[in-house]
């Protein structure tokens, strides 16, 4: 059981809003896309505010730190995939944001396991307020105008450099890892002579 706290239950929350924001998108009602666009817009509000109140009341549990980054890409990627059914972004760029967020994640969780933590720096937040962005305007507007295909364009290279960014990072990491434990094992062989 997971302590219930506000932040936890605006992950929870989020993590519910996504079979919502689907289900508004495809089915087709008069008021659909604004209704999916609410819920888009209230479920990415409630990723901006979880973290911070997690940090300001020193509420910040296993639970969030799990739940709140798979929670955050349940909402891109479900919004994306059912946007791609709808023909409104094309599969690649889809498939580019999916594969970016699948190889981060996993190695994010490898390297944890290591007792290595990788913070989010710039590039990881830039990515999310542009992909953020833009897929609201890509549910909020339906004609899919120049600007907005210019956009997605953007959102699809801001993700490549985040990613890339974020595996030069984790490879400075480790490099630094590997030296300090080496130095370590160095120390106890002085040690032990």
């Amino acid at each position: 059981m997971f302590p219930l706290n506000l932040p936890n239950a605006l992950t929870v929350m989020r993590i519910l809003l996504v079979p919502v924001l689907v289900v508004a998108l495809l089915d087709e009602t008069a008021n659909g896309d604004l209704f999916a666009a609410i819920v888009f817009a209230l479920a990415s509000f409630t990723d901006a505010v979880d973290g911070w109140l997690a940090r300001r009341s020193n509420a910040i549990t296993t639970f969030g730190k799990l739940m709140d980054p798979i929670a955050d890409k349940l909402l891109i990627l479900a919004a994306l995939i059912a946007l791609v059914s709808l023909n409104r972004v094309a599969a690649w760029v889809a498939m580019v944001i999916i594969a970016r967020e699948f190889a981060v994640t996993a190695t994010r969780m490898a390297v944890t396991q290591q007792g290595i933590v990788i913070a989010a720096n710039w590039w990881g937040k830039a990515k999310t307020i542009v992909q953020v962005g833009v897929i609201f305007l890509l549910i909020a507007v339906t004609d899919s105008p120049p600007w907005l295909d210019a956009l997605v364009y953007v959102m699809v290279a801001i993700t490549i450099v985040s990613g890339v960014d974020y595996f030069f990072g984790l490879r400075r990491l480790l490099r630094e890892a590997d030296e300090h434990r080496t130095a370590k094992l160095a120390e106890r062989a002085d040690k032990a002579n």
